[in-house]
């Protein structure tokens, strides 16, 4: 690591904030200027003239004198009873159109004189989609008003507040009056509620169905609408009910301070359906890029099945991104999600050492199928292709869990059944797999597969299938491929077809089981290949030259082959009772499972594939001969050339024990699993000359601590012994004067998860699958995925409520919530007598509730080889019940960097935040 004085390290960082391009700068602030015209608007009201609603025929209805406090009463007007209904002239309109019900739980009281109706307790009224229930309401038939209002009890504490619904506007005020007629109301002290936000109003006026006018009124998501944490205090506002919001001069408030964030007119959506709208950047600074604009752009609400956001980044060096996201749901056939990421990088200043531009890109693409769509058929996508580098050099913190991936791999399917006898299989795939280390890619553009069903021709029409004849079947399978292997800097140019190797393979295997001796199962086959090509590669020694050539032919050429393989395997079961007379002892049982297998396979010589030249000194003297395949370097390769014949041996293991329960209430006991296996396999090479026995290969693995730890073990044990030169010989290892077998490598890896509440880890769904489309692990142990921003990413849902056991204490809380997830993983080599760890590391995260809202987090770990802490990620998280605020921040690396956000929990109020992100001083 260079060392620099820090003197001029200071002076570079003052020189490069001088060095920002103008035009860029003036761009980003027009930019800005530009959103907040679009973020803020005021409607204006049509011009169009009023409709008058057409008038309707009152009918004459007879009025019950009797006041009950559970009936309903059919109320008329009193002249409508009058002589004069059959005269000519012009009627007016009845007091009320419509049958009204009411109740009160004490009583109901009418005056003629007032014209008025009095309910108490408990009172509702319904009329037409009017709903009202208070603790009082009073009817008053003159003006064809409705007061409602709540009760005050002798310690004037006042209760049931009035409850005013009408169509799906519900409110909720101290008091309300209402014009039957106008169907316009004056309402004090209201709560209603709008789509996740609430907004509580002084006084409102009602002026129709669709229309709110209210003054001195406060908007808010807060929960607590007794004493809001934060709240808009909205002057005068016109309210749309599940529309908008339109005010004036609106301010925060945080507990009722006000602060100096405000506007001059505000404009709140309330719909309830998804809609285009401009989202808010998030503003900041970074050393070598200048100032920025992040994540800003537009959501196009393109219909109810798929949608599209635009996001661009800005900064004033002149680099900037830009992302396309779009996600589709069709019920019942499909879903998916798309994505197209562009970055145009520019490090430092033009003219200073460090400068440099790069451009990156990214594309990712996941489509799944409805199984139940079309069963015959079925198409699915899983793209994720671009730049190498692309997730080691975007400072996106989306891309943060991702940074360490070696490997890009995308593959898009369609496949089709065609029912019948024979079934017929077929499908067509292109896949895609990217080494970012070395920039290797290799793809099949496309693989086509077709596969006839199984065909059994001696089988009966009825019955089972016994005996080694009626077991005989066959299917054929055809295989072709288009495979190119490239490099980045050749992706999608003219070279990258250039080298494609293409060609297919037919294959039709026989095969056929059977039984022997009750407990022996024998299993036999043959298999047929014909490859086919469409480029062959001739060769010939050049003597002037001193050098082979090899001559391209481009024609068709086809090479057959075939072998033969057999098997015989059981199971053997063995049961240890260490409780034959029941005295209820800790280990009952062990049940130990054995499926040996013994296998033979026959690989012929096709040496007539193959051709000799050869190699010629300059004085034209022989020197050797040069046995070749002109199908060498072809797709499928050359066919064997040496006969090969050898026996397979392999024992599986499985290791179950039965232990008394816990539990005294169960009777029966326990089963738990010790070895979920235990494997050993290796082979002897009848047709070599030396070197006959392979090496035993062990695998092995379990799940402990009920089941949240998994391990998985093995080792690789050559009989061999080794020279003076560390070359294998032909000569036993343990008639070396060594041991029987020479342990050439191992490798032991351990997961565990585990946490207070025996949950384990609580990884957002949307984070997880942004870092399994990207690549990477399902867990965060190589950091998480964060856009904190976006809901979606959050490590806890804002809206799920713990449920507790128990009411913890006021004064000692032991219930502390945490989780830890732990990775192991050591690999021994000792091929050569390396006897060396190769690799050997621990990788862990976890998070810690160190007080109520308050999280801590952390993704790291530790390679014990080298020494040193691997790629780490701390996060801090503080749940302000309205509000959230994260801190992510990277202490080290060359992703070094930190983020800090605050902001509201509500979608419908998520622009308001404030978002800083920094990349530190790189000498730090």
């Amino acid at each position: 690591m260079a060392i620099q004085k820090p003197s001029h390290t200071l002076a570079k960082i003052h020189l490069k904030a001088l060095h920002t391009n103008r035009f860029h700068i003036l761009f980003a602030l027009s930019f800005t200027v530009f959103i907040n015209t679009l973020s803020y608007a005021q409607d204006r009201p049509g011009s169009g003239i009023p409709i008058s609603p057409n008038p309707k025929t009152t009918t004459p209805q007879i009025e019950k004198d009797t006041l009950s406090s559970k009936e309903e009463l059919l109320i008329i007007n009193e002249k409508a009873l009058d002589s004069t209904l059959t005269d000519s002239t012009k009627q007016k309109k009845g007091l009320l159109e419509g049958i009204v019900s009411y109740k009160a739980t004490d009583y109901t009281s009418f005056n003629r004189k007032e014209e008025k109706l009095y309910l108490y307790n408990e009172a509702e009224i319904i009329y037409k989609d009017m709903q009202i229930n208070a603790g009082t309401i009073v009817i008053d038939y003159s003006k064809n008003e409705v007061y409602a209002g709540r009760l005050k009890d002798s310690l004037g504490e006042y209760s049931q507040r009035p409850v005013f619904k009408q169509g799906e506007s519900v409110v909720e005020p101290d008091s309300i009056r209402f014009n039957i007629d106008t169907e316009k109301a004056l309402i004090w002290n209201s709560r209603t509620e709008q789509n996740g936000g609430t907004i509580i109003a002084e006084k409102t006026k009602k002026e129709n169905d669709s229309v709110f006018f209210i003054s001195n009124g406060k908007f808010t998501t807060s929960k607590n609408l007794d004493d809001p944490e934060y709240y808009f205090l909205l002057r005068k506002a016109k309210i749309v009910p599940d529309k908008k919001v339109v005010t004036g001069l609106t301010n925060l408030f945080i507990y009722d301070v006000p602060t100096p964030i405000g506007m001059p007119f505000a404009y709140f959506p309330l719909t309830k359906k998804q809609t285009s709208g401009v989202i808010f950047p998030s503003f900041g600074e970074q050393n070598n890029r200048g100032y920025f604009l992040q994540n800003g752009g537009y959501y196009f609400a393109i219909s109810d099945y798929f949608d599209l956001a635009t996001l661009g980044d800005y900064y004033t060096n002149g680099s900037y991104g830009l992302r396309l996201e779009s996600k589709y749901n069709v019920r019942y056939r499909f879903n998916g999600n798309f994505g197209f990421r562009y970055e145009n990088i520019i490090n430092s200043e033009r003219g200073f050492p460090d400068y440099s531009k790069n451009t990156i890109y990214n594309l990712r693409w996941s489509h799944t199928q409805d199984a139940k769509s079309n069963p015959s058929s079925r198409f699915s996508a899983s793209v994720n292709l671009g730049s190498s580098q692309y997730y080691r050099e975007s400072v996106n913190q989306i891309n943060t869990a991702s940074f360490l991936n070696n490997t890009l791999s995308s593959s898009v399917s369609y496949s089709k059944t065609f029912k019948g006898e024979p079934q017929v299989n077929t499908s067509l795939t292109a896949t895609h797999s990217q080494n970012t280390q070395t920039q290797q890619i290799n793809m099949t553009l496309p693989t086509f597969q077709g596969s006839v069903g199984r065909i059994y021709p001696f089988a009966p029409s009825e019955g089972t299938k016994k005996g080694i004849i009626k077991n005989i079947n066959f299917q054929y399978n055809l295989r072709g491929e288009n495979r190119i292997s490239t490099t980045d800097s050749l992706f999608f140019k003219q070279e990258m077809f250039d080298d494609a190797k293409i060609g297919l393979k037919h294959s039709i295997p026989i095969n056929t089981n059977f039984k022997v001796l009750k407990h022996f199962s024998i299993s036999a086959g043959t298999n047929f290949e014909e490859n086919w090509t469409f480029k062959t590669f001739d060769r010939h020694y050049d003597q002037v030259n001193q050098e082979v050539v090899i001559t391209e032919q481009n024609k068709f050429d086809a090479y057959r082959t075939y072998n033969f393989s057999t098997s015989i395997g059981t199971t053997i079961y063995g049961l240890f009772n260490f409780d034959k007379n029941s005295e209820g002892k800790a280990i009952q049982a062990i049940r130990h499972v054995m499926r040996p297998s013994v296998s033979y396979n026959i690989n012929p010589a096709f040496d007539n594939y193959y051709d000799t030249y050869e190699v010629i000194d300059a004085n034209g003297t022989t020197l050797e001969e040069v046995e070749y395949s002109r199908f060498q370097n072809t797709l499928y390769g050359a066919p064997n050339k040496n006969y090969g014949s050898s026996i397979g041996l392999s024992l599986a293991n499985n290791l179950e024990a039965k232990v008394r329960d816990r539990d005294t209430t169960q009777v029966e006991p326990k089963k738990i699993v010790l070895l979920n296996n235990l494997n050993f396999s290796t082979a002897y090479n009848l047709a070599g000359d030396s070197l006959r026995w392979s090496p035993v290969r062990v695998t092995g693995g379990t799940q402990i601590f009920n089941n949240k730890m998994t391990v998985n073990f093995g080792a690789t044990l050559d009989p061999y012994a080794l020279d003076n030169n560390n070359k294998k010989i032909d000569k036993f290892n343990v008639n070396n004067g060594g041991s029987l077998f020479r342990m050439t490598s191992a490798n032991l890896t351990m997961g565990y998860s585990f946490s207070s509440d025996g949950k384990g880890d609580k990884t957002s769904e949307s984070s997880r699958n942004e870092t399994l489309q990207s690549g990477g692990r399902d867990d965060d142990l190589f950091g998480r995925s964060e856009d904190f921003a976006e809901d979606q990413f959050n490590a806890y849902d804002d809206n799920d409520e713990e449920e507790e056991d128990e009411e913890p204490s006021k004064l000692y809380n032991f219930n502390i919530p945490w989780n830890v997830r732990l990775a192991y993983a050591v690999n021994y080599n000792n091929v050569a007598r390396q006897n060396e760890i190769s690799s050997h590391s621990l990788m862990f995260s976890g998070d810690l509730e160190i007080a109520p809202r308050w999280t801590i987090g952390a993704s790291s770990g530790y390679d014990f080889k080298n020494q040193g802490f691997s790629y780490t990620q701390l996060r801090f998280q503080r749940d302000l019940l309205s509000w959230k605020m994260n801190f992510s921040w990277i202490p080290f690396s060359t992703r070094t960097s930190w983020n800090f956000f605050i902001g509201i929990k509500s979608n419908i109020l998520q622009d308001v935040k404030y978002e800083k992100r920094r990349q530190p001083d790189e000498r730090l």
